[in-house]
């Protein structure tokens, strides 16, 4: 069973959250002159790391907020939580 930490709810069940996605990607510097190669790479392309992954994760069942979670994807420990702005690199 993986516990993921809610900074406002504390430790829960991950069937209270809902996974919202890769929380290392990031969206092209200028929305403006991104090309649509640049788009089709953030929205489509993904890696599948083993090891540490930082993941956002919604507390739907709970208080709402998104968290994010430093997650090893090969064995489903979660290593660290926090909220969005906090970095979590440091944890590992």
């Amino acid at each position: 069973m993986i516990r993921i930490t809610c900074p406002h709810c504390g430790p829960r069940d991950h069937d209270e959250f809902s996974y919202a996605g890769d929380a290392g990607k990031l969206r092209p510097a200028d929305p403006e002159a991104a090309s649509a190669e640049d788009w089709h790479r953030y929205v489509y392309l993904r890696d599948n790391p083993r090891g540490p992954h930082l993941e956002f994760w919604h507390h739907v069942q709970g208080c709402r907020a998104y968290v994010k979670v430093l997650r090893d994807t090969a064995t489903h420990e979660v290593l660290a939580t926090g909220l969005p702005q906090d970095d979590l690199e440091a944890a590992r």
